[in-house]
């Protein structure tokens, strides 16, 4: 009489090996690069504190892109640019700007626009004199004042912290210095600057239609 096999037991599966099959200093590395754009959006191969870490990230993209995904990420690596970039997919990842964050991204996404497109530079620069300039001008005329120095500087060095621009702060304030980074156009992303001037109209509106502060704004609506 032959024996019959042990029928499996109910909900009885094998365990899963683990997603990703890596040795221990290959996984820290992944972990270290994973927090890193969750944390500033982008990993910059010119700072050299991130050198190693952006070759490693070239080198393995296929599992950074695969591990990013399951967080809710977009990564891509820009070889030119010797950077590691992350885009959310849900407005949960996405930054939460209030207004004068968001006049000051939008101005920096001009400036970059129109030296990279209209004057055919390489690279884009200004001053905060500039920018404010620009922000008064093309943004909201009929403001009363620039945006206060210690917050231009917070919002400036958050632009810097997710690799937006370069900023190089000076005294005085005013004559500090701004290098727009091609990144801005991923994260701004504008078909053109007839989409950038759509935008920018509800600011001038909304000046005009009261004087008091518009409450926070969140960057998918607002950008």
């Amino acid at each position: 009489m032959n024996e019959l096999s042990p029928e499996p037991r109910p909900f009885e599966q094998e365990a899963p090996a683990g997603l990703l099959h890596l040795p221990e200093t290959e996984r820290d590395r992944l972990a270290e690069a994973l927090q890193l754009l969750l944390a500033t959006g982008s990993i910059n191969g010119l700072d050299p504190n991130r050198t190693a870490l952006y070759h490693w990230c070239r080198q393995y993209a296929d599992w950074l892109k695969e591990i990013a995904a399951l967080s809710g990420l977009d990564v891509s690596v820009l070889h030119e640019e010797r950077l590691v970039q992350a885009i959310p997919r849900s407005s949960a990842l996405r930054l939460q700007l209030k207004q004068d964050a968001t006049l000051v991204w939008l101005a920096l996404w001009y400036a970059g626009d129109v030296r990279w497109r209209d004057e055919g530079l390489d690279q884009a620069f200004l001053s905060v004199a500039e920018l404010n300039d620009l922000l008064h001008d093309q943004l909201l005329p009929d403001a009363q004042g620039p945006i206060p120095k210690a917050q231009l500087r917070d919002i400036l060095r958050m632009a810097a912290r997710y690799h937006l621009i370069r900023f190089e702060p000076a005294e005085p304030f005013e004559e500090s210095g701004i290098e727009v980074l091609p990144s801005i156009r991923r994260i701004i992303p504008f078909r053109d600057l007839a989409d950038w001037s759509e935008t920018a109209q509800t600011f001038r509106r909304d000046a005009e239609a009261s004087d008091e502060d518009i409450s926070p704004i969140e960057e998918d609506e607002a950008l």
